[in-house]
């Protein structure tokens, strides 16, 4: 009997669900794109957090890390996201202000690579959304000083009672270690699954100025966006 281990290699399932026609593009410009795909990613019933995605950030020294968190706005001004900015991702940002974000949405085999720099939203901006969050999901981020060692699992449930009294039927002031970011990307890559491997790739990426590009490559896309299908 095989172990699960020696199993491993051989997990794969057949991609057929879904591809990118070159002729038929859903648009030129990235942005609407991302929207096309994330719509049908909000209304598939198998699809069960459309806006989960991977967020990867790096150290000043280029060590990688990567989790999942929520989408929590877009726009063409780029991808929001909310956390403390003392956790990992906040300190690497704040090193290293540069990050990639991944979509998978599983049930239809698709997939959206985006990356660029990264820049904090105002304390205005963080403020408002803080305080549209569940009154729970507010005691849960004023009481948790992401990533910090905690002595044990009941301490923080502690903090949490002890908040939740002293705000009960109060407006809970957003920590200053609490806030926004916004991804405002240089690339984007656009993925469908194909068979025995055959997955199509089509890469978004911004002109850079006095770039020349060979259109048998290279196509122009909206604005200062030109796009390229890629070898999977």
């Amino acid at each position: 009997m095989s172990t699960l281990e020696e199993k491993v290699s051989g997990m794969r399932i057949n991609y057929d669900v879904s591809n990118i026609d070159e002729d038929n593009l859903p648009s030129k410009d990235p942005f609407e794109w991302f929207k096309i795909w994330f719509q049908k990613a909000v209304e598939h019933p198998g699809v069960i957090e459309a806006n989960a995605m991977t967020v990867a950030t790096a150290s000043r020294e280029g060590i990688p890390s990567a989790r999942l968190l929520l989408l929590k706005g877009f726009s063409k001004e780029g991808f929001q996201f909310f956390t403390n900015h003392g956790s990992q991702k906040g300190k690497e940002l704040a090193e290293n202000p540069h990050a990639a974000l991944i979509f998978y949405w599983e049930a239809l085999q698709l997939q959206i690579r985006i990356s660029g720099r990264v820049e904090r939203l105002t304390e205005e901006e963080s403020t408002k959304y803080f305080h549209i969050r569940p009154f729970e999901s507010q005691i849960s981020a004023a009481a948790s000083p992401q990533t910090v060692v905690l002595p044990n699992l009941k301490y923080l449930e502690g903090q949490r009672t002890a908040l939740r009294e002293k705000y009960d039927g109060k407006i809970v002031p957003k920590p200053d270690y609490w806030g926004g970011y916004i991804v405002k990307p240089s690339i984007f890559e656009f993925w469908c699954g194909g068979a025995a491997r055959k997955h199509d790739r089509l890469r978004f990426r911004k002109l850079n100025d006095g770039e020349v590009i060979d259109e048998t490559l290279t196509k122009k896309g909206e604005g200062d966006w030109v796009y390229e299908i890629l070898s999977p």
